[in-house]
Formats: C-alpha cells, sequence, structure tokens
C-alpha cells in the first residue's frame, strides 16, 4: 500500500473521531471484547474505509472502534487481517500505517496462541519478549519509502523493554500470573504437525500463531512502541492427546476474559509517556 492510499484511508477515519488516539490496539481471536469497555467510542467497519481490506474470521468483528479508555485516547482493531486469508502482507500491515497516520506513537498486540513451552497451560497470558518470523515472508519487502521508515530498521528491541516492564509492574500488581516467552509466527491455516512443534521448541520458540508478526514488523519500521500480549489458547499439536479447534481457542479465551480485560486495562491506565 503506498503513501496515498494510507492518507485517504487516515482522512476517512480521522473525519469521524473528535480526539487524536495516543495508543493503537490490535485485538486477537475472542479478545475484541475489550473494544466494548471503550467509552464516548465511535465504530467504523472495515468496510466503510478506504483501501481496508474485511475480516473473515470468526471471532474477528471487522471494525475499528476510537474512544476514551481508562482516560487515554485509543484506537482499537477489533478484528485483526491474517495472511492466510489471502491478503497480502502489505495489506495485512495496512491498518498499522494507517493508525501511525493518525497519531499513535505505541501499539499493543494482541493475539491467541498454541503453547509449545511445556510449562504453560492453556488460558495463561503471555507477554511476547521477541519473536521469530517463521511466515517465509516480511511486510517491508520492496521499495521503501523513507518518509514510512528507514530501509534497513533495528528490531532487536522491538517489544519495547520499558513497556515489558510496566505490564510485569500491572501483572503483579494486580495479582495476575503473567508468562513470558518468544513467539513464533506461521502463516496457517493449519494447525502444526507435532513434529513441527517440536522443531519449534527446539527454536525457542514459546508460543505460536499465525498473526502478530507482520504488524510488530511493520510497526518497528514505523517507529511505535509495541507491547505484544499472547492468551495461551490450547496447547500445540502433540503435547495432548486431542484434536485442535478454533472453537477451543474461543472458549479458552472467553474463560480469561476477565483477567484480560483487567490487565490490558490497568496497562493502559497507568501508561508510560
Amino acid at each position: 500500500m503506498d503513501q496515498k492510499a494510507i492518507n485517504e484511508a487516515a482522512t476517512y477515519v480521522r473525519e469521524r473521531l473528535s480526539d487524536i488516539p495516543a495508543i493503537g490496539l490490535i485485538l486477537g481471536s475472542g479478545l475484541g471484547v475489550l473494544a466494548d469497555k471503550i467509552e464516548h467510542s465511535t465504530t467504523i467497519p472495515y468496510k466503510d474505509i478506504p483501501h481496508f481490506p474485511e475480516s473473515t474470521v470468526a471471532g474477528h468483528k471487522g471494525q475499528l472502534v476510537a474512544g476514551n479508555l481508562e482516560g487515554m485516547q485509543v484506537i482499537a482493531m477489533q478484528g485483526r487481517f491474517h495472511y492466510y486469508e489471502g491478503y497480502s502482507m502489505k495489506q495485512v500491515t495496512f491498518p498499522v500505517r494507517v493508525m501511525k497516520a493518525l497519531g499513535i506513537d505505541s501499539i499493543v498486540i494482541t493475539n491467541a496462541a498454541g503453547g509449545i513451552n511445556k510449562l504453560f497451560s492453556p488460558g495463561d497470558l503471555m507477554l511476547i519478549t521477541d519473536h521469530i518470523n517463521n511466515m517465509g515472508d516480511n511486510p517491508l519487502i520492496g521499495p521503501n519509502d523513507e518518509t514510512m521508515g528507514e530501509r534497513f530498521p533495528d528490531v532487536s528491541q522491538v517489544y519495547n523493554r520499558p513497556l515489558l516492564r510496566h505490564a510485569k509492574d500491572c501483572a503483579a500488581k494486580l495479582g495476575i500470573t503473567v508468562q513470558e516467552g518468544v513467539y513464533i509466527g506461521n502463516t496457517g491455516p493449519a494447525y502444526e504437525t507435532p513434529a513441527e512443534v517440536r522443531m519449534l521448541r527446539t527454536l525457542g520458540g514459546d508460543a505460536v500463531g499465525m498473526s502478530t508478526v507482520p504488524e510488530v514488523i511493520t510497526a518497528a519500521h514505523a517507529g511505535l512502541r509495541v507491547l505484544g500480549i499472547s492468551c495461551i489458547a490450547n496447547m500445540a499439536a502433540g503435547m495432548l492427546d486431542q484434536p485442535l479447534t478454533h472453537t477451543e481457542v474461543m472458549e479458552t479465551t472467553e474463560k480469561v476474559r476477565d483477567d484480560f480485560l483487567r490487565f490490558i486495562s490497568e496497562i493502559i491506565r497507568t501508561f508510560p509517556k
């Protein structure tokens, strides 16, 4: 997507907002309920926004919700786009570019993921400390627009260290146990085989999913601070003697909804400048 398309989408959204958002939120499978807590909200369906793709996956409502969350102006994606839906990496990450154009300086990216770490359990919340791009593609491939970011962005600390510390402090204050780990991004839509899960664990992964990595890379290119949080919705293939289903993902995220809402709300309420 070029700068013209980004500007057209951002202009359409901006004309419908009363305030400039400071924080962007990308809400993964089953986690879009957080957007319902946004007050004085404006809701904009993706289908109405120029150049925006549309969500096709259950658990993704497909709309932007902007307004006040715990005293902060935020704009939330209630549902995201995935590479496996047939969208290009540029399309998957287009909303990050638009949110940057709208004025955000930080982004909280969430997802539902499969647990690889044997010490994890379904329902755990994991702070992402690093990632492995196992998608075989990158949203920055192609000509680089220097006005949007440098050609070779540093991603060695893309998951912002001060935001990670802040999130851990919030969890401790609320009495919520959080894990930390490395997220591996695969393309999907098929879940991993048991052999692939063993390989991913050997590579150093703690959780695996089908999103997040492209958005994080784009956020780094755009100079945004990033906080990543996974909900461990199930244990990956071969770890339990049962099939993997999207229904299980949705059921687990529903069970951890209250802790997730409390946790993110506290993070936003006390968000570092």
